[in-house]
């Protein structure tokens, strides 16, 4: 007589329950890596069919970043750490005196009012990606210390002391008005 051999069985059941709890727990305690990104709102759709505007040169601040990641501002070469100075004293310059808020100069290569002020980002499709996030992060950055000082002169109050009609005020006083375009 031939004899059978007799294999032992694995019982699979308990080893598909210890993985679903690894998985349970791995997608419990893993942290996923916040991604850097710009929170921008996009201007609402032209209803008129014509939304071309009437933009005089001085009130448009150019700045382009070239596929080395130099910066030009203006067409002059400029180190990255001057781009708040130069950008501030653009924004807030009252170059036609009608801004009573306004702590600029009153020159002729800044901004007539904050209002009218545009900011021209332009970048070739070389430039890193890290560079572009620090030039959108000093545009920020100046808009947002421009609106924290005019918050403290004109409402005497912190930022998060505002109510949303006086949010909607200081933006109306220094809008961010920015052009994006890349270059080949």
């Amino acid at each position: 007589m031939k004899r059978s051999k007799i294999l032992p069985e694995i019982h699979a059941g308990s080893m598909a329950d210890i993985a679903f709890l690894l998985l349970i727990f791995f997608l419990v305690s893993t942290t996923l890596p916040n991604e850097q990104g710009i929170v921008r709102t996009l201007p609402p759709n032209c209803e008129t069919g014509d939304c071309s505007a009437h933009i005089i040169e001085q009130n448009i601040f150019r700045i382009q970043l070239n596929k080395q990641d130099e910066l030009m501002v203006n067409g002059e070469l400029i180190p990255i750490r001057e781009l708040p100075k130069r950008l501030t004293e653009f924004i807030d310059n009252n170059g036609d005196r009608t801004c009573n808020y306004c702590q600029g100069a009153s020159l002729e290569t800044g901004s007539q009012n904050p209002t009218k002020a545009i900011v021209s980002l332009t970048t070739a499709r070389e430039s890193s990606y890290k560079e572009y996030i620090a030039v959108q992060g000093i545009i920020s950055m100046v808009y947002l210390e421009l609106r924290e000082q005019y918050i403290r002169k004109v409402y005497r109050k912190k930022f998060d002391e505002l109510s949303e009609e006086e949010m909607t005020r200081v933006r109306k006083a220094y809008p961010l008005l920015l052009s994006e375009a890349s270059v080949q």
